[in-house]
């Protein structure tokens, strides 16, 4: 007689399961940036960089946020090991792709149809739509690159939540925004940080989720 496996025994995903996670998280990231960008608010990150440098120089954001990414390849690999690096490489470079196509979709026959939508809205709507892809890209141990890599590198390490580490880091970030937008879009983009990565930080840690 064989002994049963726990109920509570963690399911490796399958190859099926992470090209869908990553699909599904990115779509969904990209949806929440292209709906940042047509406000004209901005989040953390290498994405918050992006789109200082995207509205200070007006060049694709998609292009620039993949560029930025690639030095953080390193650490990634040091650290994390090609698995992960892979996997975040395929993300960044999903990530530029539809957040470029989402800003083409999103306009209309008489242009930025959604920038009369209230920044604080779209910053809390689209924080939570993005903070959800988060989550199933890092459950299906996948980033998109930049601070997230030294993040979950820093949760797996020390412990500390990676949602906590991308708080402080993207509050200093979206600060910088008072060079470049209003101060009432600089403040509708900390309510977006501050809800992507609370919503990470809460449903994202060590002990939480067995999935591998």
């Amino acid at each position: 007689m064989t002994a049963s496996a726990p109920e509570n025994a963690a399911v490796p995903h399958s190859l099926f399961d992470d090209l869908v996670a990553v699909l599904a998280g990115t779509l969904l990231i990209s949806f929440g940036l292209a709906l940042y960008k047509q406000v004209g608010i901005l989040t953390g990150g290498t994405a918050g960089m992006s789109f200082l440098l995207h509205y200070a120089s007006g060049r694709p954001f998609g292009a620039i946020f993949f560029v930025l990414n690639l030095p953080f390849y390193v650490l990634s690999l040091r650290r994390m090991g090609w698995n992960f690096t892979l996997r975040t490489f395929a993300g960044v470079a999903l990530i530029a792709l539809f957040s470029e196509l989402h800003a083409r979709l999103l306009l209309t026959d008489t242009g930025n149809a959604l920038a009369t939508l209230n920044p604080f809205y779209v910053a809390v709507i689209g924080g939570l739509i993005m903070g959800v892809g988060f989550i199933a890209l890092f459950r299906h141990r996948t980033s998109l690159g930049g601070v997230n890599i030294v993040a979950l590198y820093l949760q797996d390490r020390y412990g500390l939540r990676a949602g906590w580490v991308l708080m402080g880091v993207d509050l200093c970030i979206v600060l910088c925004a008072l060079l470049l937008v209003s101060p009432e879009k600089a403040a509708a983009s900390v309510v977006g940080v501050v809800t992507i990565n609370l919503l990470i930080a809460m449903n994202h840690r060590p002990g939480r989720y067995t999935g591998n």
